[in-house]
């Protein structure tokens, strides 16, 4: 059991300017990040459009990616991932790649995703999915 962290969440804190702060969903274990989201973490760094918000950016990802376990992407969530991309695409109800990465290893390692888009991953399978209140 545990909570993995979707990309977003990080991004809406930084925007408003929130402490992280994974206290409200501590019955639900360990808060981790999957690889996928420090990845995309990182382009958001990359990107951003002056010097003076790359360093802001730059330090609040670090600091996140030195606090917060990261899950790899193994074969095994490779396996889960594969079984999802078939049983979505059957439906039609495939949901984005990185999305659906994040959502395999959520899968994976039993633990709930926490997230501003639950419309996409609501679509997975036997993934709980908690919608980050605005605040």
């Amino acid at each position: 059991m545990g909570l993995i962290i979707d990309t977003n969440v990080f991004v809406y804190w930084e925007r408003c300017g929130h402490n992280i702060d994974f206290s409200p969903w501590e019955d639900h274990g360990e808060a981790a990040i999957s690889v996928v989201t420090a990845s995309e973490l990182l382009v958001g760094v990359h990107r951003a459009d002056s010097e003076a918000r790359r360093q802001r950016r730059l330090a609040f990802v670090e600091s996140i990616l030195t606090q917060i376990p990261i899950r790899d992407f193994t074969i095994e969530v490779a396996r889960v991932h594969a079984g999802l991309f078939a049983t979505l695409t059957r439906q039609g109800q495939m949901i984005g790649a990185h999305d659906l990465m994040i959502a395999a290893t959520a899968r994976h390692d039993d633990c709930s995703v926490l997230t501003t888009n639950v419309v996409e991953f609501a679509r997975v399978p036997d993934l709980d999915v908690i919608q980050l209140p605005a605040r």
